[in-house]
């Protein structure tokens, strides 16, 4: 666990010295990711494009924004930059108002994703689930059933990772302390760009 900061209730600090601190920070956890899972997770994509596999993602709040972004950089911004003719299949399930609402008006809030992957789910998808906390319950569900059915699941978590820590298949783990949203949502963002930027490079003719 990265050690407990105190800047962030520092009433001494003014604002350039605050966001010195918060850089910094950054700087530290993203220097503590494990990088061989950060591999491992792009080899999971590009077995998951040769394939023709969907990679669904999903996430709450900051997340569910970041979940729609990785589904716009992964597949249409990648054949955009490179015109190769086998993008990302990649669908996030935070898109439609609409099915979400409906979903968890009738059959509750902790069946969103699930629900949604009942419908669209083929054998040999990918699941990348964005949670601070790995604890929200629709994130869990949404992780057992597919793990039920013998599909791959990703978790990119934080604080002390939560349950999902031990549910997914394959976890990248943002270490910080709890409550700590900024940082975890900065840093999902951030890997995001770097998957992004990096198949935009390998890719291009």
């Amino acid at each position: 666990m990265i050690k407990k900061n105190k800047f962030f209730k520092d009433k001494s600090l003014n604002f350039i010295s605050f966001s010195e601190k918060y850089v910094e920070y950054l700087s530290t956890i993203l220097k503590k990711l494990d990088k061989k899972k950060i591999e491992k997770l792009e080899k999971y994509l590009e077995v998951a494009r040769k394939k023709n596999q969907t990679i669904f993602i999903a996430g709450n709040g900051g997340a569910a924004a970041t979940s729609i972004t990785m589904a716009n950089d992964l597949g249409f911004d990648i054949l955009k930059k490179t015109k190769i003719d086998k993008t990302f299949k990649i669908q996030s399930l935070n898109d439609n108002p609409s099915v979400i609402t409906a979903i968890a008006n009738d059959t509750g809030y902790e069946n969103i994703f699930l629900n949604q992957l009942k419908i669209h789910y083929k054998s040999g998808d990918l699941l990348i689930v964005l949670s601070a906390s790995g604890n929200s319950l629709n994130l869990i569900k949404a992780c057992e059933w597919v793990k039920k059915k013998s599909g791959k699941t990703i978790g990119i978590l934080g604080f002390d990772g939560g349950k999902l820590l031990k549910k997914c298949d394959l976890t990248i783990h943002i270490k910080t302390e709890k409550n700590e949203y900024g940082p975890v949502e900065d840093v999902q963002l951030i890997l995001n760009h770097i998957f992004a930027h990096w198949f935009q490079k390998k890719y291009v003719k």
